[in-house]
């Protein structure tokens, strides 16, 4: 199994923009460091406390300062970009990164961001669904494209003022062949979304807001998903997120992820709470369909979702996990704001060079035995 890092992020309103963004950049430096898979960054145009407003810019800052990590948006938001835009400059990046990059897409969720762009009443999901569509076709085609998809607003052409003698009209392809990995995170639980992935081969990402008893039905849309192009599905492709905190004592990674004021696994989860109620999306949180909002308390959602504890006691709440979701290909850490330096860079530290050993051991005599 796979480590992996994902930040949206998320950092109290109060922090200064800059040291917020110089420890976002330290935390994959060090993820790359210790041997981490891939970096996932989020983006938000409206957003406080999501500060990085756009994933690609901020992650192409980190291309020179990485070895091995590959550097993943998470998501770049295609209703809220022309896909042309999206498909060179992505070609672009995977060109300075050599290779070292996914493409993880999604519509974009917050309204604010919709409403500055003047898209707000548009269908965000329709918008994304020609988006990629589009950039696609353009990793596929060659000059002068002549893209006019059934049913897509999007019309690419360069015929009218191609010259291919001098390169003008022609748009980059990207680094790796056919394209770069392609993830979308998938928030909500037996989300059909995830079917269309399994067929278009984009791989999911299981977000670490959601319990993990609805993990399992990522994965069987997958499944269901691949079968239907007559493709099977590997447990490899798939992700999952969720929020950790590894410390030297069980007592100290209690007071730190869970009981502490200024906890910043506290603050992350009461700003995921207070915006999944406000875009009525509370679901995500619950047990059962039925289950009452008033339920869904900050204490629910930290005791649910809130992993926490020394070396051992993370190892087998992982294992656990395992066994209740099902295999996967790579266990996606969340990066929170740094509150304590020293204890965020201890977590990442522990979780690299102890637990996933451990876990991935674990797994390995298990497989032996059977």
């Amino acid at each position: 199994m796979r480590l992996g890092y994902f930040t949206m992020p998320v950092h109290p309103l109060h922090r200064d923009w800059t040291q917020t963004l110089r420890e976002d950049r330290a935390a994959i430096i060090l993820a790359d460091r210790l041997g981490f898979h891939d970096a996932f960054v989020g983006e938000h145009i409206t957003d406080q406390a999501e500060n990085i407003t756009n994933s690609m810019t901020f992650l192409a800052t980190l291309i020179p300062e990485t070895k091995q990590i590959k550097l993943a948006t998470g998501t770049a938001n295609l209703a809220q970009k022309h896909p042309v835009m999206i498909a060179t400059q992505a070609a672009m990046f995977d060109h300075l990164a050599e290779g070292r990059f996914i493409l993880g897409v999604s519509p974009g969720a917050l309204a604010s961001d919709a409403e500055a762009l003047g898209i707000l009443d548009e269908d965000r999901n329709k918008l994304f669904a020609e988006a990629i569509d589009v950039i696609l076709a353009i990793w596929e085609r060659d000059p002068p494209y002549a893209i006019d998809l059934p049913d897509n607003r999007f019309k690419v052409s360069t015929a009218r003022t191609l010259s291919a003698e001098i390169g003008v009209g022609i748009m980059g392809k990207p680094y790796q062949k056919p394209r770069p990995e392609i993830t979308g995170t998938v928030l909500s639980p037996f989300s059909p979304g995830v079917v269309l992935m399994g067929r278009r081969d984009f791989h999911p990402l299981s977000a670490n807001f959601l319990l993990s008893r609805h993990l399992k039905s990522h994965w069987q849309n997958y499944a269901k998903g691949k079968a239907e192009v007559g493709a099977q599905a590997r447990t490899r492709d798939w992700r999952v997120a969720r929020t950790i905190f590894v410390a030297d004592d069980d007592k100290l990674a209690a007071r730190y992820a869970r009981h502490d004021a200024n906890s910043p696994y506290g603050f992350y989860y009461s700003q995921m709470l207070t915006k999944m109620a406000r875009s009525k999306r509370l679901f995500v949180f619950k047990t059962h369909k039925e289950q009452p909002d008033a339920e869904i308390t900050h204490d629910f959602v930290m005791d649910e979702l809130v992993i926490h504890g020394s070396v051992n006691k993370v190892v087998e709440r992982i294992l656990a996990l395992r066994e209740e979701c099902g295999d996967f290909g790579e266990l996606v850490y969340a990066g929170m704001d740094w509150v304590d330096p020293a204890l965020t860079r201890r977590s990442m530290q522990l979780m690299a060079e102890e637990v996933m050993p451990r876990v991935n051991a674990a797994i390995g005599r298990a497989a032996a035995a059977e």
